[in-house]
């Protein structure tokens, strides 16, 4: 993926973004990258969910799925006020962004 050192703090924000709204798991989450024009493959998603729950933004179990078992993430407390703090963030670069203000 092109410009992947900058994206990748957008998509760990998706992802966190979705974990706070419910149960995940990693090919949906492709999918749903995907849908808004990130191709993301396995190799980078499964280890950017573990790096997440190892920092303690994601909490995951196993649940089956059919025959086989499939990792299931949501956000856990400290993940929920990361996103928020992030949001705010988010706004104030999007304002200044968008306003073409490049004042130091």
């Amino acid at each position: 993926m092109e410009h992947q050192e900058l994206l990748s703090g957008f998509i760990r924000l998706h992802v966190l973004h979705h974990a706070t709204e419910g149960d995940l798991y990693g090919q949906w989450m492709i999918e749903e990258l995907a849908r808004h024009g990130y191709r993301v493959s396995p190799g980078t998603l499964y280890p950017m969910l573990h790096a997440m729950e190892r920092k303690g933004y994601l909490q995951s179990r196993t649940e089956r799925a059919g025959r086989s078992h499939r990792r299931v993430y949501r956000a856990t407390a400290f993940g929920v006020e990361a996103l928020a703090f992030a949001q705010d963030k988010i706004r104030e670069l999007f304002r200044e962004v968008a306003s073409g203000d490049n004042a130091t």
